[in-house]
């Protein structure tokens, strides 16, 4: 068995972030841009007396898909949440910015493979958003990052890979919101205020962020996959993940980009017309959103497995 077929077949949750970047991409072809050894961490933390990491949370890399070169942003979790700073930000720019360059260079060589050669951005998040010991840093990276997603446009696609321990949560999840194409597992957790932070703020009462089964019903892959916040519903591995990734590549650029949740006036008429609905069924839990929208089992939705559920599931 190769290393490859080991990564393939490893729980994406369980992975590190450098094991998440080799496994979307062929064997072989992985190389890692700004890796330990260049030893780019953060100028802020020792001053606060925090430790480093020598990627600051965040592996970035380019490898092939079949012809399609792939850029692979991968954040670590167990770094400080994966939250982002100055230099875990300016990673994430500078690969699209090489993945720009690469689309240029495509079409000036290559003009008539631009659709088998097309470029992908991959960002497999594990994040709670800023980091907070550099929070004016953080958020300009955030805002960076949305302005080099809004540069893709019209070029090639971004996919967000969702499915690790911390989830993606903070302005990350506006980030995540804003690609072309977003893949999930069950596992995975998607939001803007993440569980902790709502019953911090709120209290126990609005919301309990010890309830697993409430935190995966309100924010978890299933949810968005029936709310459409999620495009591809997939198991938990890194082969399941690497097998949607070559899916959304195989497709003519105009068809990926149908999947997009924002960036038109008709999905902004149909998420005010979400609000309305909210305000119509005052939902007390996610389960009432998915018997409005035809589940039949709302409650046995969360004990279905991947195949039971994608064979079921009654989207909005």
């Amino acid at each position: 068995m190769t290393d490859q077929d080991k990564l393939s077949g490893k729980s994406f949750y369980e992975a590190t972030a450098r094991e998440r970047a080799r496994g979307l991409v062929d064997e072989g072809t992985f190389t890692e841009l700004c890796g330990p050894a260049d030893r780019m961490s953060s100028p802020h933390l020792p001053v606060l007396g925090e430790a480093i990491e020598f990627d600051d949370g965040v592996v970035t890399g380019v490898g092939l898909v079949g012809k399609h070169p792939v850029f692979v942003i991968s954040q670590e979790g167990r770094f400080i949440g994966g939250a982002v700073g100055e230099v875990h930000g300016a990673k994430m720019v500078g690969t699209f910015e090489l993945a720009r360059q690469m689309y240029e260079r495509i079409l000036e060589e290559h003009p008539d493979e631009l659709a088998e050669r097309l470029p992908a951005v991959v960002i497999s998040f594990e994040t709670g958003g800023v980091r907070l010991h550099e929070a004016n840093a953080g958020l300009l990276a955030h805002a960076e990052v949305m302005d080099q997603i809004q540069e893709t446009k019209g070029k090639f696609p971004v996919i967000a890979m969702i499915g690790s321990k911390v989830g993606c949560f903070g302005g990350m999840g506006f980030v995540a919101a804003a690609t072309d194409v977003v893949v999930m597992s069950e596992l995975g957790r998607l939001g803007l205020t993440g569980p902790e932070v709502i019953e911090q703020e709120m209290g126990k009462a609005e919301f309990d962020s010890a309830d697993r089964a409430l935190v995966y019903r309100t924010t978890g892959g299933k949810h968005k996959y029936i709310m459409r916040d999620c495009n591809y519903l997939v198991e938990d591995s890194i082969a399941s993940f690497k097998e949607a990734l070559a899916d959304v590549l195989s497709k003519p650029y105009d068809e990926i980009v149908k999947n997009r949740r924002i960036g038109s006036e008709e999905l902004v008429d149909e998420q005010l017309d979400l609000v309305e609905l909210s305000c119509e069924i005052q939902p007390k839990d996610a389960r009432d959103v998915w018997a409005y929208f035809g589940n039949e089992d709302p409650a046995g939705i969360p004990e279905q497995t991947t195949e039971e559920f994608l064979r079921a599931a009654k989207r909005r």
